[in-house]
């Protein structure tokens, strides 16, 4: 009951933030214009600070695990792989982006710290877990976006050229870059620092989870209903369900398996919606598949984590 309740809490304000958006469009006090702007900024400033700030904070030579980073990275290749495939099983190509990225990018920078110190009291291996998965998520983020526009364009030398460029100059990944070079050359962040970047990464999500229910559209949402939910289905179950086992093999127990969790089966994060309009595409079925994904990865992660324990594996 105390995880279920741990989950509920972490999970369901999230929810309730993106009705609160959808709230004030229907009440006009945000608009189209200022929705999209909204998502802007989030996507530009304080989602590169937040993972920056993650990163930076971090003694990497302390907690080092070769084996558990290689992990993290081919669990999350192998199912961005999984996910490209099924993304050719839908008729409506202009989805095949959306579908690949909300099926594939978990809120591992977000929730993963915050689960494992509930649980042990300190963050554990999740900035390792971070290192693995998260600039891959992005990197393959702005290459699938750019691939799979709605208005699809040919595989030619412009659109290689436009997709590297947009890798580089994409503000996550600058965040990721900073924050791990921060980090190597152990510069010190002053406590006035420090805030700073704290409060300003702070409200990455709120303002994202706004705009983005400001900006979802119900009807449209249903449109899209069946790739949705299976985005979801494999979110939440699927990948957990073929890396699990297989971690276990490979000997991680504890604060390991319970990042390796988070990283597999936690809620689509807010970001993916931050990107998918920013790179041109609708965004209506992220959307559907972050709140699919946040309304039931409470009841989800907790079921996996009381197989685990139950296990006497965590």
């Amino acid at each position: 009951m105390e995880n279920l309740i741990f989950s509920l809490n972490a999970t369901v304000p999230v929810f309730l933030m993106m009705v609160l958006g959808l709230v004030f469009r229907k009440l006009g006090w945000i608009d189209d214009v200022f929705a999209s702007k909204m998502n802007k900024f989030v996507f530009l400033v304080p989602l590169p600070v937040l993972v920056f700030e993650d990163l930076a904070t971090v003694d990497f030579s302390e907690v080092w695990n070769l084996k558990f980073v290689l992990f993290c990275f081919a669990a999350t290749l192998i199912s961005i792989g999984i996910a490209a495939a099924v993304s050719f099983l839908w008729r409506d190509k202009s989805i095949q982006g959306e579908f690949i990225q909300a099926s594939y990018r978990s809120s591992a920078a977000l929730l993963g710290i915050a689960f494992i110190q509930n649980i042990y009291g300190d963050a554990g291996l999740a900035p390792l877990m971070i290192i693995g998965s998260v600039p891959l998520y992005n990197v393959m983020a702005v290459v699938v976006l750019a691939f799979f526009q709605p208005e699809r364009k040919r595989l030619d030398k412009e659109l290689w050229k436009s997709t590297l460029k947009g890798i580089v100059t994409n503000p996550i990944i600058i965040g990721i870059a900073a924050g791990i070079l921060w980090s190597a050359l152990k510069i010190p962040m002053p406590p006035i620092l420090e805030k700073t970047v704290s409060n300003v990464g702070a409200v990455a999500t709120p303002l994202g989870l706004m705009a983005m229910g400001a900006t979802f559209d119900i009807r449209k949402a249903f449109a899209k209903v069946r790739p949705a939910a299976a985005a979801a289905v494999m979110k939440l179950v699927g990948f957990a369900a073929v890396f699990l086992p297989l971690a276990v093999m490979l000997g991680f127990r504890r604060e390991e398996l319970v990042a390796i969790l988070v990283m597999l089966g936690s809620a689509t994060t807010v970001s993916c919606f931050v990107m998918a309009k920013n790179m041109g595409h609708e965004g209506v079925l992220t959307s559907s598949v972050v709140m699919l994904t946040t309304l039931f990865s409470a009841f989800t992660l907790t079921g996996w984590l009381y197989v685990l324990r139950s296990m006497g594996m965590v």
